[in-house]
Order: structure tokens, then sequence, then C-alpha cells
């Protein structure tokens, strides 16, 4: 009996090419998840030079952006940074649903891994909390798995050493 090959992917960016992109609502909070996802990208191994960041509107023009930049072939692994807070009308799930699936095609279509940094949350105290808070910083994890997801779609593919 053979043994099981296990692979997982790397913590190390250095020479990969990132793409981030950020929605300007609810700026105050967005602005520290993207603070989050490019300062985890830098310290493990991104160059500004390998680092593209777009602003968008709001999380709506999240996933167009993400395939803009995907098409690009410019980058090897995405991040969607952005935050929804529910109001009181159905708005919140039409926007949320969208950005999720969105951000979601995406990958499946290029085959660039993205990492999904969108808050969607009840209000604005649980958004600070996921921004830098108690419960970390959500973009510095979305960029995190992000950089796992690019090496080991290379290492399932074949072209990772």
């Amino acid at each position: 009996m053979s043994e099981i090959h296990h692979v997982e992917g790397r913590l190390d960016a250095t020479g990969r090419r990132f793409g981030v992109v950020a929605s300007r609502f609810n700026s105050r909070i967005t602005d520290l998840l993207l603070a989050g996802a490019v300062d985890c990208l830098r310290r493990h191994g991104v160059v500004e030079a390998d680092l593209h960041v777009a602003r968008v509107p709001g999380a709506w023009e999240i996933p167009l952006a993400l395939d803009a930049m995907a098409q690009s072939g410019n980058v090897d692994g995405l991040v969607a940074i952005g935050v929804v807070i529910r109001g009181e009308t159905p708005h919140f799930e039409y926007v949320c649903d969208a950005c999720c699936k969105g951000a979601a095609a995406v990958g499946a279509k290029t085959g660039i891994p993205v990492g999904f940094g969108v808050l969607t949350t009840d209000d604005s105290p649980q958004a600070v909390e996921r921004a830098g808070g108690k419960a970390g910083n959500k973009g510095w994890e979305a960029a995190l798995a992000a950089i796992e997801m690019v090496d080991l779609v290379e290492q399932l593919r074949g072209s990772a050493s």
C-alpha cells in the first residue's frame, strides 16, 4: 500500500504578484482591512512593484474589478476587501450575495485564488471588531489565505518546485 501524499500551501509570497480590490464604501473600516491585507502581503514577501490595489465604489463592484485584474495576467492571487452593514431593507442580502458569488466565480473561472475579506455584519461595532479589533483583522486573514492558496494551486498544477 502506498503512502498518502499531502499537499499544503506555504506562506511565502516571494516573487508573486497580488491584486487587492477594496471598496471605498464604509471607508473608515475598509481602510483598516486594506492596511491589514497590504501589511500581510508585504510581511510574506510581496514587494511593492508586485502589489496592485484598485479602489471601487462599493462591494457590488468588487467582482468586476477582481475579474479585470485576473484577466490582465499581472497577478498570481487576489484579495477582496469590503464592508457591508445590514440595514432595514433587503439590499444587504442582494449586495452580499452578489459580491460573494461574484468573487468565487472569478476564482473558478480564472483559476486565480481569491482571498475573501468582505465583512458582512449586523452593525458598525461588529465590523470594527473584525478590522483590527478583538476579532483580528479579516483583511490580513484574507491576504494570508490568498498567499497559501496561490502556492497550493501552483503545487497541484505541478508548476511549483
